[in-house]
């Protein structure tokens, strides 16, 4: 408040939710997310048809400050996560001054804060400006991403993984060339 020049605590308490239907992601890089990113975005847009029963908002105003004041009065998803954009650069926020202290603050009100691999609080830096794709906000939704990663990681995100039939259009959807 700046005519008794002191912060008042409007918030008590503040807790995330841990569960959401809100995730805010700019969609305009689609084509160049990793799958387990186009799973958890695809999931949300089928809304109540899709296995995740139910509807979910999607909104992107590309200040992550603002995303995160929306996150800690509503809960929600924010997503900037590893992209083949430029693949020389694995995210687009910086690690130490901008993922990290927020990071902090969605912790601390109960929420997850993650590269969508590791825990966000738990990557080393290795340089000042360091970049680190950012997937933070309600705790469950968070988490179901990480597993999302895990799996692909693993390779048991496709629909059929085995040597012999994996890349073969018979078994898999895909367009004909």
């Amino acid at each position: 408040d700046r005519e008794i020049g002191n912060f008042i605590l409007t918030h008590p308490n503040l807790a995330i939710p841990h569960d959401t239907s809100e995730f805010a992601i700019n969609t305009s890089n689609a084509r160049f997310w990793e799958s387990p990113v186009h799973r958890y975005v695809t999931e949300c847009q089928a809304g109540k048809a899709g296995e995740r029963g139910r509807d979910f908002n999607m909104r992107w105003i590309a200040s992550m400050v603002a995303e995160v004041h929306r996150i800690l009065m509503r809960g929600g998803v924010f997503m900037y996560p590893r992209d083949s954009k430029d693949p020389g650069k694995p995210g687009r926020l910086r690690l130490m001054y901008e993922a990290n202290p927020i990071a902090w603050l969605i912790e601390q009100a109960g929420g997850c804060a993650s590269t969508g691999r590791q825990r966000l609080l738990e990557v080393l830096p290795e340089q000042l400006h360091q970049r680190v794709p950012v997937i933070l906000g309600s705790r469950n939704e968070v988490q179901r991403i990480e597993r999302y990663h895990q799996e692909a990681d693993r390779g048991q995100d496709k629909p059929f993984v085995s040597p012999l039939f994996n890349e073969r259009s018979l078994f898999r959807a895909q367009e004909l060339a």
